[in-house]
């Protein structure tokens, strides 16, 4: 009997697997089903569970079940210990295979890989053979990439029309800030009022949508601020707002260059949700697995809160909130080509375990 081992408690594996089905579900009949077992069986190995951890973990009241206060509170750590008890297992046979799998994630381009790439570290740290290649494509073609299996998963934001076949799962909301140089007189400002920006000079990405959703939403009234350069390339739109030519408007986790500031808007009115995206139905790889049950059990808004500090600037204005991480991206230069536009290749983790649709 596959067991794992806690500081002070031995929990049986079957017992962890039966919970966290209940935790789903929070259906006991629901759960034996997935669990393919009996629910009395279901419901031993539970209270087992609960004695061995000193305390209740399901609340029932009539036709209801509810996790205990208990229960939420070691619910994430007992997701992440099935994870890796699943991973030792499946490590060892893929060592008798010899087999080197492939993962393939899709970010939009304002998403940055600064989000994940601490994940990626985490999975990296316990199976070297995956293989890890990230993409680069607006929603649109991140969709028609999965469809046809290109890739395996992907990161996008809100403005993304989703066919039926693509299962979606929001993971995080997040302001736009407005990123500028620091020789800008607006950089002083705690936040900028909307009526502030109607002579801001703007840059734009092509093919991003937010800052014509910025201007209908904000300006009607008015003409609003003007767009004078754009480009394809973040990068290039940073260097151009590091010189002096306008302001870009930025997802606050984004990356920034050391030279430019990320202000807050007054009210912030444009805000936006990031979606996981995959194939619905499609059988999951082990590694594909093994991904979208970690992004999605992740603690996005301490991940968020992280990224902000790590990237505040070394100055005495604590007025001027960095959304970016440069910090997150060096973490993989010894491993990783850092290379937005092609496909990333690095050799990673993965752990399997199943995810609920």
């Amino acid at each position: 009997m596959a067991t794992l081992s806690g500081v002070s408690m031995h929990l049986q594996f079957h017992q962890v697997r039966y919970f966290l089905a209940l935790a789903r579900t929070l259906n006991f009949t629901q759960a034996a089903k997935q669990c393919n077992v009996t629910q009395p069986a279901l419901t031993k190995a539970v209270h087992k569970l609960e004695e061995e951890l000193g305390g209740a973990l399901i609340h029932r009241e009539r036709r209801f079940t509810q996790l205990t206060e208990l229960g939420k509170i070691i619910l994430p750590t007992l997701e992440r210990v099935f994870v890796a008890a699943e991973a030792v297992r499946h490590q060892a046979r893929s060592y008798q295979k010899k087999a080197i799998a492939r993962l393939k994630i899709g970010l939009a381009p304002s998403v940055s890989a600064a989000l994940i790439t601490e994940l990626l570290l985490e999975l990296a740290r316990t199976i070297p053979e995956l293989r890890f290649d990230l993409r680069e494509a607006n929603g649109d073609e991140l969709v028609a990439l999965l469809l046809d299996g290109e890739i395996n998963a992907a990161l996008v934001g809100e403005a993304v029309e989703l066919p039926e076949r693509i299962d979606h799962w929001s993971l995080f909301q997040e302001r736009y800030m407005l990123v500028l140089s620091r020789e800008h007189a607006m950089t002083r400002k705690t936040a900028i009022p909307i009526q502030d920006l109607r002579d801001v000079v703007f840059l734009e990405r092509l093919g991003c949508d937010v800052v014509g959703r910025f201007m209908r939403e904000c300006f009607v009234d008015h003409p609003g601020p003007k767009v004078v350069h754009t480009s394809d390339q973040e990068r290039h739109l940073q260097q151009m707002a590091s010189a002096g030519f306008g302001a870009i408007l930025a997802p606050e986790h984004a990356p920034r260059l050391p030279s430019l500031a990320a202000i807050p808007i007054e009210g912030d009115p444009v805000r936006r949700e990031v979606h996981l995206l995959a194939v619905a139905g499609r059988q999951y790889s082990p590694a594909l697995d093994a991904f979208i049950k970690i992004v999605r059990t992740r603690d996005w808004t301490s991940a968020l809160e992280k990224l902000r500090n790590a990237s505040a600037p070394a100055s005495n204005n604590d007025n001027i909130r960095n959304a970016g991480s440069q910090h997150g991206d060096s973490l993989f230069e010894p491993r990783i080509r850092t290379t937005r536009s092609e496909d990333l290749e690095a050799r990673l983790s993965w752990q399997p375990h199943s995810v609920e649709r």
